[in-house]
């Protein structure tokens, strides 16, 4: 699985897991990007069959719904969906 780094601030060890044609996803990154944040993103859609089953396993233990984006936030909690309120308030501790 090809994990892309964005570079920024190091505010916390954030991975999303995101859909290449989400308009929630997008926001989410470009939320982080007017942030200048770090981050690290999987397109869950452009992986091959065998990855993104792999990948769904994972992003099923941290939601169970899996709707996208799911932000996983330094390996402990999860953010679901486009949610800028709590997002900035992880990156802004």
């Amino acid at each position: 699985m090809e994990i892309k780094h964005v570079k920024g601030k190091k505010k916390a060890d954030l991975l999303l897991y995101t859909l290449s044609t989400c308009g929630w996803c997008k926001k989410t990154k470009q939320l982080l990007n007017e942030k200048g944040v770090a981050y690290s993103y999987v397109d869950v859609d452009l992986l091959d069959d065998e990855e993104n089953e792999k990948v769904m396993e994972e992003i099923r233990k941290w939601n169970p719904s899996t709707s996208f984006p799911t932000i996983v936030v330094n390996g402990k909690e999860c953010i679901r969906g486009y949610k800028p309120d709590e997002l900035l308030e992880v990156i802004d501790k």
